[in-house]
């Protein structure tokens, strides 16, 4: 009898699969059936969607201390960087912290692609602090940084690796309930305010890590577009350029039936867990948005149609990454900006030479979109066209170059510098890029097709020079 029934559920599961909606948007024609795990499946059957409540509207920064006071809070942490300290955003979060009597104290040391040791100092200050809730204003550094630095003042004696991702450090789940966290972007790229993940430099290893747990995420996400106006050109478009590949990689990953393993438990489901119809649509809109917006974004500063919209798509596609994950851009993207030399991007404010998150990752998508096409071509077609080619008379097998042409005019329009040899790094140095690649497994293992070494060389190679 117990047979029977299986087989039954069995059967069921199956007609449930045919029946599911087959458009483009929702279709993984690319994939293999579900496992049904856990019923021994080494396939994940599920996908979780995950997000910080998000309020959107211009000006609506002053609502923060309200907030505040409404979760009751007694003592804030006001985190920020030294440049973000002297500008409206952050004057906007003290007025309305002031007017609504929260006591706070400001952390402005936030650096600008933190490594482990700015995480680290961040997390001593608010462990000395004692406080029940949090404020982040800023880019995705400031907001990476908070969200370390709460996880770990509300995980006291946990060392700082137990929650890195694996296989750098021990990837533990979070179970200690954390403070509450108010991000307030002032840049349009990473989306952090709606994700559970923490990006940082490893120094030791010269490679980009990171934290991801659903545990992690900010409470509230306050995106006003009033703080766009604030960005120079070149912010803009390398921020322009991460939720351009947030998208792309999102929408083109393995499906998250595919990824293995199964998770026995819920809790250690990752918070990257493939592409799924959900993250699916957010990927698909904002790019759209970036291809109508982007480009005025950045040629224009007082465009705040404009640059409101990229404001609205950088939230909009860290929905769909945080949930779907990325893949091969980002993966290569850490030791680009991890093994910098000399090179400082324009209207970048630092002490330190820096590849900006967004240009790490954009340099090499030409590249890798052309690898990864035979996988999902006619979601590689389907992105080509929302970013301005013309499909029509397109064929399956030409998807990737296709994609890649249309990527590389896109960046030749905006002035980007020519491929990985323009930012100080030379065919000598693909050994140690690969080396750096190698431990982001967390985003690696999701591009829809596996790669070895040699396809890495090759890739950091393709992406030398781009026009």
């Amino acid at each position: 009898m117990a047979a029977a029934a299986r087989a039954r559920v069995a059967h069921l599961l199956r007609q449930l699969q045919r029946a599911a909606c087959q458009c483009p948007t929702h279709s993984h024609t690319y994939s293999q059936a579900p496992g049904f795990a856990p019923s021994g499946k080494t396939t994940d059957y599920a996908f979780e969607m995950a997000v910080s409540n998000i309020r959107y509207g211009a000006g609506v920064t002053k609502e923060v201390g309200m907030d505040l006071k409404n979760m009751g809070a007694k003592n804030v942490c006001l985190m920020t960087d030294k440049n973000l300290s002297q500008l409206p955003p952050v004057q906007m979060v003290m007025d309305s912290l002031v007017k609504n009597g929260i006591n706070f104290k400001v952390y402005d040391n936030v650096r600008v692609e933190p490594t482990d040791r700015s995480f680290m100092e961040a997390i001593e200050f608010v462990k000395r602090g004692a406080f029940d809730a949090y404020v982040a204003v800023g880019g995705g550094s400031t907001m990476d940084t908070c969200k370390a630095a709460n996880l770990y003042a509300s995980s006291p004696h946990s060392d700082f690796l137990d929650y890195v991702n694996a296989p750098i450090g021990k990837g533990k789940p979070v179970s200690v309930p954390l403070k509450p966290l108010i991000a307030v972007p002032t840049t349009s790229g990473t989306g952090s305010e709606t994700t559970g993940v923490a990006i940082f430099d490893y120094e030791h290893l010269k490679v980009k890590t990171g934290i991801a747990s659903r545990a992690i995420k900010p409470t509230l996400g306050l995106i006003d577009p009033m703080h766009t106006l604030h960005m120079p050109d070149q912010v803009v478009a390398n921020s322009g350029f991460d939720v351009l590949c947030h998208a792309l990689e999102s929408y083109t990953a393995l499906p998250y039936h595919m990824r293995s393993p199964c998770p026995s438990n819920p809790i250690t489901r990752p918070a990257y867990q493939g592409s799924n119809p959900i993250s699916d649509i957010w990927a698909v809109h904002a790019l759209r948005i970036v291809a109508k917006y982007l480009k005025r974004a950045v040629r224009n500063p007082d465009d705040l149609e404009a640059r409101s919209n990229m404001h609205l798509a950088s939230a909009f596609a860290g929905i769909g990454f945080g949930n779907a994950g990325v893949h091969l851009c980002h993966g290569m993207s850490y030791p680009i900006s991890g093994l910098v030399k000399t090179y400082k991007a324009k209207d970048y404010n630092v002490d330190h030479p820096l590849v900006p998150h967004g240009l790490s990752v954009v340099l090499t998508s030409p590249a890798v979109f052309t690898f990864t096409a035979q996988m999902s071509p006619e979601r590689h077609l389907e992105t080509a066209e929302i970013l301005g080619a013309d499909t029509r008379t397109a064929r399956i097998p030409d998807a990737g170059p296709i994609l890649a042409d249309t990527l590389r005019k896109f960046l030749f329009d905006l002035d980007v510098d020519d491929g990985l040899a323009a930012i100080g790094y030379s065919r000598a140095d693909i050994p140690a890029l690969v080396k750096g690649t190698l431990p982001q497994e967390r985003v690696t293992k999701l591009a829809p097709r596996p790669q070895s070494e040699e396809d890495l060389s090759d890739l950091f190679e393709a992406s030398m020079k781009l026009y």
